[in-house]
């Protein structure tokens, strides 16, 4: 059973993103706060739901929500400030758009920069101990596919209905076949061959 919640007797909002490892699009965060002492125990890590499932789930993150929301670094700023930073970016993003203001954050992972002055925690697979993260890494996770499916009816040889930007072979192969998109990350080593390379 995940837990309702991480700090006693404060507002506290959920964080997580998806998309830190793809070679194409851009990175997506959620922030979702639930009602003191919500309970649901279908919900879970992302990752370790069907795609189906995950699209159900979204459904009663936010209908059950007290506020959530979602936010988006594209490909050109995590290229300027590297993809760290820009899921950072991507949550803070989040947080700012969220209805209920927040008085404390939890983060899925080890890394995040303080929001404004509020008091922070992040936590190791985050995403399957707390609810609100769990919350959020299914919003971040779905609202990023629904875009990398878009963006696959406009570049249909990369196959990124399949692999959501991840770095398949199928992809490397497509992206030395065809060369690269307005979508990919030149920061990253597209090829796999351990080398950044411009000149596609």
């Amino acid at each position: 059973m995940l837990k309702s919640h991480y700090y006693d007797n404060l507002v506290e909002a959920g964080c997580d993103e998806a998309g830190r490892g793809c070679l194409a699009g851009s990175v997506y965060a959620a922030a979702v706060i639930f009602p003191p002492d919500y309970q649901n125990d279908q919900l879970n890590d992302s990752k370790q739901l069907s795609a189906r499932k995950r699209y159900a789930l979204r459904e009663i993150v936010e209908h059950d929500a007290l506020a959530w929301a979602v936010g988006i670094v594209t490909p050109e700023e995590i290229d300027r400030i590297n993809i760290l930073n820009a899921s950072i970016l991507a949550m803070h993003r989040a947080l700012d758009q969220l209805s209920v203001r927040p008085e404390a954050v939890i983060v899925d992972g080890n890394k995040f920069r303080p929001y404004r002055d509020l008091p922070s925690t992040t936590i190791v697979k985050g995403d399957g101990k707390y609810l609100s993260i769990a919350g959020a890494s299914i919003l971040a996770k779905t609202y990023r596919d629904d875009y990398m499916l878009g963006l696959a009816e406009e570049y249909p040889q990369y196959d990124w209905q399949s692999n959501m930007g991840y770095p398949t072979k199928k992809h490397r192969a497509a992206i030395r076949e065809h060369g690269i998109t307005p979508y990919h990350r030149r920061s990253y080593n597209l090829l796999g061959d351990g080398q950044l390379s411009f000149d596609f």
